[in-house]
């Protein structure tokens, strides 16, 4: 391997989960997103967040000829039977709105009269190079849906998912919600397999 950085591809332009890949994977790695690269991709579909993710990271990895991790996560309220689910960041509507969405998810939850407010967030890494996928992780993260927005530090659903401690997502410093959160869990899951991939000649120097 080359002495300088593996660079790997993050199949994203939100800048949020860019960001997050970048704190996690910490300076090992350097993180690009789709920001500069003339790509757009593949809508997506709802059969699962595994079928999402792996597309997204076959479709860049062998368009760029470069590791690639693609994400695809949501939230799931178990009131609501596991939505929104895949269609979390579209679960209100185009144009896509983080404060829509959470108002609706608050809106329906109390329509639904249920005093079950758990959830989780999911997120499903998969890992592709020039060759097709090579791996996929899932990641997850347990909290209930508060009644109420708390908090300025995260984005999407964020402000209303809350841990026993009484502290939402939104409320936890960037060291603490990566600790803890599906996305942390699953960059943590897919590291070694990613290790592997770069140690065995695709440095992408």
């Amino acid at each position: 391997m080359s002495a300088s950085k593996p660079r790997i591809l993050i199949a994203t332009k939100n800048a949020g989960k860019l960001a997050e890949f970048e704190r996690i994977m910490g300076p090992e790695f350097a993180i690009e997103g789709l920001d500069e690269i003339d790509l757009t991709l593949p809508a997506e579909g709802t059969e699962s967040y595994k079928t999402n993710a792996s597309e997204k990271a076959r479709f860049v990895a062998e368009r760029t000829g470069r590791v690639t991790l693609g994400d695809d996560s949501g939230i799931e309220a178990f009131a609501l039977g596991g939505r929104p689910g895949i269609v979390s960041a579209r679960f209100a509507g185009e144009p896509v709105s983080d404060q829509r969405n959470i108002e609706k998810l608050l809106s329906e939850l109390e329509a639904g009269g249920s005093n079950d407010r758990s959830a989780r967030f999911v997120c499903w890494l998969a890992l592709a190079d020039a060759n097709g996928l090579v791996a996929t992780v899932e990641g997850t993260c347990q909290g209930t849906i508060g009644f109420s927005q708390r908090g300025t530090n995260g984005f999407g659903y964020d402000p209303v998912f809350d841990f026993p401690n009484g502290r939402t997502m939104a409320e936890l410093t960037d060291d603490e919600k990566d600790a803890v959160s599906h996305r942390g869990n699953a960059i943590r899951a897919i590291l070694p397999t990613l290790r592997s991939v770069v140690v065995d000649g695709d440095d992408n120097a």
